[in-house]
């Protein structure tokens, strides 16, 4: 067995996901030893298994489906079909050649990289267990023997991510029934996916495979798929499930299943006790996709009392934890679980580290949802606004108005600017439409900055575009839209 081996860093970073190699990254380039320990591929949840590979399969999802129904642009196609393989080595294709650059990334800005699992002995000490490898910042050769490198580090950065939740009677197996993850593996597209949960992965992962041919059902305990969005918005959504004949069920519960050989049957329960129905639904996969949970079990926190609280670990706004020296990031340190707002959190824990004054100072973090037509949302509801006192003026501009959105055949939703009635300023930009996800910036920017509604409505956006309905519908808020009735 080889011998244990020492390391000493200024920083430890457990994870590498888009909190933890960012982190990283800045941390070298502030010139601050640091390591960055993960215990299964670079990029983390994100970039292998979550947000890129399912927008890569989105994106080929929405090709097949407006190849399917070009007719009327006078595009005409006989016999097309997917290729399911060929599909998916496409996908990893796209995720290789993201997740293949964070390690030279890390390296090139001076940052050493190690794969294993850690774990806190100390409020200064780490136990990387690592499968092969040579040793933490050793030029030597990696022999294919595991080995144990205790890592001394003046600050350690949290930064392990979430996993999906599992529910009562929905064991995931991999084969019948999947995660997220699983079901963006899939080689031959099921006949028939069962969905449980309405929220934002279940709806982007059961729209995709209904484009591709599947039929879909979503289950969803609350009244309405999409919870916590604005319901104005999520009803767009919900009307092109329906032309997609997705089968969406809201208030039931999935209760069990058993497979058939052939296929599954699941079992769920709508309505309120003696009033509810027992239904069966015929599937060949079963995703459970009912959120996410975070990764703070193993890692030695409570021998050193870091506060844990529903799993979470409480930050202050320097990403700092109860235990001085430790750092939490990413989906560990709370809401909201986004890719972004764990990249921003790592360059200010890598500026507090080095030294510099530094904290997650945020207006507002744009939200997306991947989902037929795209929800993008940034700042506060009408409705949070009126809770806290505000009087507000709302403008609205549907894509159905937009050139560029009639040219691109995608004139569902529309874009709904928040404004404060006094003072003007932009208090929340929401859109529902395909391309909101490019749309949202501009929006996120504007509240950032303070921006009034003038700020957009005399900003000349190009012509034709998407965001010029930012432009139109910031004009509505003050009754002076040109491309519809001001009311």
């Amino acid at each position: 067995m080889p011998q244990p081996v020492e390391a000493h860093v200024q920083a430890l970073v457990i994870g590498a996901g888009p909190g933890g190699y960012v982190a990283g990254i800045r941390l070298g380039q502030l010139k601050v030893r640091s390591l960055v320990v993960e215990k299964d591929q670079p990029g983390g949840v994100c970039l292998n298994v979550g947000c890129i590979p399912s927008k890569a399969l989105i994106t080929a999802s929405k090709y097949f489906d407006k190849l399917k129904h070009g007719a009327d642009m006078g595009i005409l196609g006989d016999n097309i079909r997917v290729d399911m393989t060929k599909m998916q080595a496409w996908k990893s294709d796209v995720v290789g050649k993201l997740t293949g650059g964070v390690r030279q990334l890390l390296k090139s800005n001076g940052c050493d990289y190690l794969a294993g699992t850690a774990k806190l002995t100390g409020p200064h000490t780490v136990e990387v267990r690592s499968a092969a490898g040579p040793a933490v910042g050793s030029p030597g050769v990696d022999d294919g023997k595991p080995r144990t490198t205790t890592v001394h580090a003046d600050n350690i950065v949290l930064a392990t991510g979430s996993r999906p939740i599992e529910i009562p009677g929905f064991k995931f197996d991999g084969a019948r029934v999947v995660d997220s993850t699983g079901a963006l593996a899939f080689l031959e597209i099921p006949r028939r996916l069962v969905v449980i949960g309405g929220g934002y992965i279940g709806i982007e992962i059961g729209t995709l495979y209904a484009k591709l041919g599947s039929h879909v059902t979503v289950i969803e305990a609350l009244p309405a798929i999409l919870p916590g969005t604005d319901p104005e918005l999520a009803q767009v959504v919900a009307r092109k499930l329906r032309k997609l004949e997705v089968d969406v069920l809201t208030g039931a519960k999935a209760k069990s299943w058993v497979d058939k050989g052939s296929h599954a049957v699941v079992t769920l329960q709508t309505g309120d006790g003696d009033k509810g129905e027992s239904v069966q639904i015929d599937a060949d996969k079963i995703l459970v996709a009912v959120g996410r949970r975070p990764n703070s079990e193993g890692l030695g926190l409570e021998a050193l009392g870091v506060r844990v609280e529903r799993g979470f670990v409480p930050v202050d706004r320097s990403m700092r934890t109860n235990v001085p020296g430790i750092y939490a990031i990413g989906d560990l340190a709370g809401q909201p679980m986004l890719a972004h707002k764990a990249s921003r959190e790592a360059e200010v824990v890598a500026e507090v580290i080095a030294g510099h004054r530094a904290e997650m100072d945020v207006r507002c973090i744009p939200a997306v949802i991947f989902s037929d037509p795209e929800i993008s949302t940034v700042g506060i509801t009408a409705d949070e606004a009126q809770k806290l006192g505000r009087k507000v003026k709302i403008g609205k501009f549907p894509f159905a108005a937009l050139g560029r959105a009639i040219a691109n055949a995608d004139t569902d939703g529309f874009v709904k600017v928040v404004i404060d009635a006094g003072s003007r300023e932009v208090l929340g930009i929401h859109v529902v439409g395909n391309g909101a996800s490019d749309m949202i910036a501009e929006a996120a920017l504007a509240i950032e900055m303070g921006a009034l509604a003038d700020d957009l409505s005399l900003t000349i956006h190009a012509h034709p575009t998407l965001p010029e309905a930012i432009m139109e519908a910031a004009k509505a808020s003050l009754g002076e839209a040109i491309h519809i009735v001001n009311r």
